[in-house]
């Protein structure tokens, strides 16, 4: 088997893209999107007849109406051809705002329920603000289930955990540069890699204690720089790759091993801790990586966002 069968063996395997046509030669079972691949994809040739199909059916609603008429419309093909879920996000622009979160999610179940699609096949990926948990909270006991983003600090993931909600995605790539940027020339690549990368370590620690303390939600580790990455994470819950990534796993046939072992986990001398408001907000604060990147994260997110509203008006 090549390496993309066999982790598929030890992990749920998923595809990072909003390029829909490109899924069905790596047989994921669920995808993810996020306003970013969504408008590399609407700007791809192949695509803009979808975006401006999308837009005159919606013509003279409000503008968000429309975005997310068009964001559930890539949702509805991806689910066409994956057997399982699909990730479709939430404005990063609502980040702080926990009722307009929740207005927004609503919305856009309502039109995948329109389509004929139930809930069970959609997760509404909200970023791990204090806010977005709390939508997230609210959201999943009414049945809408949510996959956490911009995931970046373990007060995050035990937070999300404590609020039920049925998945978080843990950035790898994005933690690996932070450390990397800031150790500058100092940085060795080769004593930095599988699991000593900083960003495998962080995944490797949430779902270590989520299988200790029987935490039900999920871990879809996100945001891979290199295969080793995910290599390193060979047995978490779920991961969430690139198509490049997935076709670099693909073509190599090199034996790969479960790293991650939930007896081995739920065995281990790992601690509870529990975060309220105030406690979650000073953990975040005292984790300067995971501040600047959750903040960063949104303000890309929030740009593209922007951007696809500048191209939907356009259309």
């Amino acid at each position: 088997m090549n390496q993309l069968e066999q982790l598929k063996t030890h992990t749920v395997v998923v595809a990072d893209t909003g390029n829909f046509r490109q899924l069905a030669q790596y047989a994921p079972r669920d995808a993810t999107t996020n306003p970013s691949l969504i408008l590399k994809a609407v700007q791809q040739a192949d695509y803009a007849p979808l975006l401006a199909e999308t837009v005159a059916a919606h013509r003279g609603q409000a503008h968000e109406e429309i975005v997310d008429a068009v964001l559930v419309r890539f949702g509805l093909e991806i689910l066409k051809v994956v057997p399982g879920r699909v990730s479709t996000e939430v404005d990063a622009r609502l980040s702080f705002d926990t009722r307009a979160t929740v207005e927004r999610a609503r919305t856009i179940i309502g039109r995948y329920e329109q389509a004929g699609i139930g809930r069970e096949r959609v997760l509404i990926k909200i970023a791990s603000t204090w806010e977005g948990i709390r939508a997230a909270a609210e959201l999943e006991r009414e049945g809408i289930h949510c996959n956490l983003t911009l995931l970046f600090a373990f007060s995050q993931a035990v937070a999300c955990g404590e609020a039920g909600v049925t998945l978080i995605s843990p950035f790898v790539g994005r933690i690996y540069d932070w450390y990397k940027k800031v150790a500058g020339a100092g940085w060795d690549d080769a004593a930095n890699a599988g699991e000593n990368d900083p960003g495998v370590q962080s995944v490797t620690r949430i779902w270590r204690y989520y299988k200790r303390h029987g935490i039900a939600t999920e871990v879809m580790g996100a945001s891979f720089r290199n295969v080793g990455q995910i290599t390193a994470l060979t047995g978490c819950d779920l991961l969430t790759i690139s198509p490049e990534l997935l076709a670099s796993l693909q073509q190599t046939v090199a034996p790969l091993a479960r790293r991650l072992d939930p007896e081995e986990a739920r065995a281990a001398d790992i601690a509870p801790v529990s975060y309220g408001e105030t406690g979650f907000r000073y953990a975040l604060n005292e984790d300067a990586m995971a501040t600047e990147k959750l903040a960063e994260g949104i303000r890309l997110f929030a740009a593209d966002a922007g951007k696809l509203d500048a191209l939907i008006a356009a259309a």
